[in-house]
């Protein structure tokens, strides 16, 4: 096992990324402007990630020999999503740091173990339980009540691999559409607002937070973050404390977003952990344009050994995600005073693909391409 401590990479140095999607890109786009070289490892020919790097690696992740090779190329090794196959990065761990830490996967890609992890750590979440089985999920239902929300343990995201299970349902037939015996019963949570903490943490052990994000999902996908989140600054503050708390249990390396509801309990209000991401994260998109730093630079500099940067936010920012055919309108957006167009080079749209992103820092309303104020 390679000691984290001791990677102190220079310019000219190489970051391996596990990934070839978005957020890869906009981490190898944050090196490049640091003098760092990336290298890209993606089994799809077409990630956008490629076409922003010198050197990249198209080959499967159980390909042991790619990923021997990949390895030697490489000074420091991270990852642009979380679903990175265990065996994989065991193999990469051993020839090259894997920050953050591989080891963090084991809690964060199974949603029964990492709720088991915050919940020790004296963080609230929703009610939860362990599903196996027709028989333990009427029991979960009996304790937590409907409706709930059944979740596969793994590899779900923007609502893939859920459903919510309603007094009229029939549950038994929820769990076999979900195709899966391990999976995990919540509460389902009335929350007020949805918020986001994007948080850095160094392997000197240094964490640095950017303001609370507000989030609003539409079909299970985040449409729109808007910062600073209208809540208390105690509330803030409070948010910022989880997610610090978090990165420290789990000796992380590297950006992490930790996902939370905004709820009332007895008439003051509280949050709840939905979920943590371990990698740079969409609603921290808005920091490319509206901070002093990225989360994306602030990656960079975390897994090489180099300090944070401080973020200060330049004002009230909106980030708004273009999904399908909606990157079809980027024209319109480039003719919105103060707005910033990202595009990922992507192939195609389709329903439900992320196809790029704008980011606005205002001191009002945000404009839309058709010249209406938001609503």
């Amino acid at each position: 096992m390679t000691d984290v401590s001791r990677v102190t990479l220079k310019p000219g140095d190489t970051i391996g990324i596990l990934g070839g999607g978005q957020l890869g890109r906009m981490l190898a786009m944050a090196a490049a402007r640091l003098g760092l070289r990336c290298q890209v490892f993606s089994p799809d020919p077409d990630s956008p990630a490629f076409d922003v790097v010198a050197n990249a690696t198209c080959a499967e992740y159980a390909d042991v020999e790619a990923l021997e090779l990949f390895a030697g190329d490489v000074d420091v090794i991270t990852y642009e999503f979380e679903n990175v196959p265990a065996a994989s990065a065991m193999i990469l761990a051993a020839r090259r740091p894997v920050l953050p830490d591989r080891r963090i996967l084991e809690t964060t890609q199974d949603r029964l173990i990492e709720k088991d992890f915050v919940t020790r750590l004296g963080i609230k979440t929703a009610d939860y339980a362990d599903v196996s089985s027709p028989q333990t999920l009427l029991a979960a239902i009996a304790r937590i009540g409907l409706p709930a929300v059944l979740k596969t343990r793994r590899f779900g995201y923007d609502g893939k691999g859920q459903a919510i299970i309603r007094s009229n349902d029939e549950p038994e037939r929820a769990l076999t559409d979900l195709g899966t015996k391990s999976a995990i019963l919540e509460a389902f949570v009335p929350f007020e607002r949805e918020i986001s903490v994007i948080a850095a943490r160094s392997a000197d052990g240094s964490v640095e937070c950017f303001d609370v994000t507000e989030n609003e999902h539409r079909d299970h996908i985040l449409k729109v973050s808007r910062v600073p989140a209208a809540i208390s600054d105690e509330l803030a503050a409070q948010a910022r404390d989880i997610a610090q708390r978090i990165a420290v249990a789990l000796d992380y390396v590297g950006v992490l977003a930790v996902e939370m509801f905004v709820v009332n309990r007895d008439g003051k209000p509280d949050v709840l952990v939905n979920e943590i991401a371990p990698r740079v994260h969409n609603s921290g998109h808005w920091t490319l344009d509206g901070a002093s730093i990225s989360q994306f630079e602030q990656h960079i500099r975390a897994i090489a050994g180099w300090p944070l940067g401080k973020p200060l936010r330049h004002g009230e920012v909106t980030m708004t995600n273009l999904i399908g055919d909606e990157i079809n309108s980027y024209g319109d957006w480039l003719t919105v005073q103060g707005a910033t167009v990202h595009i990922y080079g992507k192939g195609a749209p389709r329903q439900g693909r992320k196809m790029g992103h704008v980011t606005q820092v205002h001191h009002a309303k945000p404009a839309q391409p058709d010249g209406t104020d938001r609503i």
